[in-house]
């Protein structure tokens, strides 16, 4: 479907294009095939459109009508699945996305909400852009503080040691799903580079800080992800800490036990010898005797111990 920004949002068919209006289209890489030979797209960017990239540095190719990239999606909401995967044509006065796989749906309607953002009257092509990156990009300042705030309550549990046993699987997890978004804004900001760079000189240089400050607020959204994800890193150091700080007072508390009870290890050695002539074999309180030594013994290393805070 195509669309042109007049004075009201106008659905077009492809042989209604013209340059006088700002043109947008939303396609599937069926159509692309038809689309690309009318405006002479690059073979290589229509087979590229047929499969989603497993990438997010795929790169940006510029041509001397239009610039080419893939753009792979992240969804907040569950970045351990499938993203969502679209590729870009711009053009001058014209904005081409071409649907490789979106799974709900969610693109598509970040699409429309892009497309209706602005007046039409004043709308540029530099402006459907921004709106379009924005509208991916809109409830990601939110995730990063929710991750943000869920990083410190576990930061919270190593403190306390409240720490389950899926505790480091789950920092993995999480470092995993900031190192997805951190390639999600690389991928972006390279977008958003090659068109301020105007190689072929698709765009007006006066509405390019439009541009401009899409790539500011991507980068402090990446910078916020590698904030948390250096966080992360920092709370698996603790955590290991912890480990090994309570394996120590482990290990301490069984050193302590067995240095009460060796002792009685020197006593049963001693009496186990079997000589003819020990006097306490034949003596008729030895049993007793040896009782009550190992009890003497045990009582008052355990006192010596506690005073000494061994334990």
């Amino acid at each position: 479907m195509f669309y042109q920004l007049r004075e009201q949002l106008t659905e077009i068919t492809v042989g209604d294009i013209t340059d006088e209006y700002i043109t947008v289209g939303y396609v599937s890489a069926e159509e692309l095939r038809e689309i690309g030979m009318r405006y002479g797209f690059a073979r290589s960017t229509i087979a590229a459109c047929q499969a989603a990239n497993k990438h997010f540095r795929s790169g940006v190719e510029v041509y001397d009508d239009y610039t080419f990239t893939e753009l792979r999606i992240v969804n907040q909401n569950n970045l351990t699945r499938t993203e969502d995967s679209v590729a870009l044509y711009v053009m001058k006065n014209m904005l081409l996305v071409v649907d490789v796989e979106d799974y709900d749906g969610s693109t598509k309607e970040k699409f429309m909400t892009a497309i209706n953002r602005y007046n039409y009257n004043a709308v540029t092509l530099e402006k459907v852009i921004y709106a379009f990156f924005d509208a991916l990009i809109a409830k990601d300042f939110k995730f990063i503080e929710d991750l943000g705030n869920e990083i410190t309550e576990l930061e919270e549990y190593v403190i306390k040691g409240n720490e389950d046993e899926d505790f480091n699987l789950h920092l993995l997890q999480i470092k995993k799903e900031l190192l997805s978004m951190h390639n999600y804004y690389e991928q972006l900001l390279d977008i958003t580079d090659a068109i301020e760079e105007n190689e072929n000189e698709l765009f007006e240089s006066e509405d390019l800080w439009y541009i401009a400050n899409l790539g500011q607020k991507i980068s402090r959204l990446k910078e916020d992800a590698d904030s948390l994800s250096a966080s992360v890193t920092h709370l698996q150091d603790a955590y290991s800490a912890s480990l090994d700080l309570k394996l120590n007072k482990t290990m301490k508390y069984f050193t302590v036990i067995t240095s009460i009870f060796f002792p009685l290890t020197v006593i049963v050695g001693w009496y186990g010898m079997n000589f003819k002539y020990m006097p306490e074999f034949d003596w008729k309180y030895g049993y007793i005797f040896v009782i009550l030594l190992s009890v003497v013994v045990v009582a008052t290393l355990t006192l010596v111990g506690k005073k000494r805070k061994w334990f």
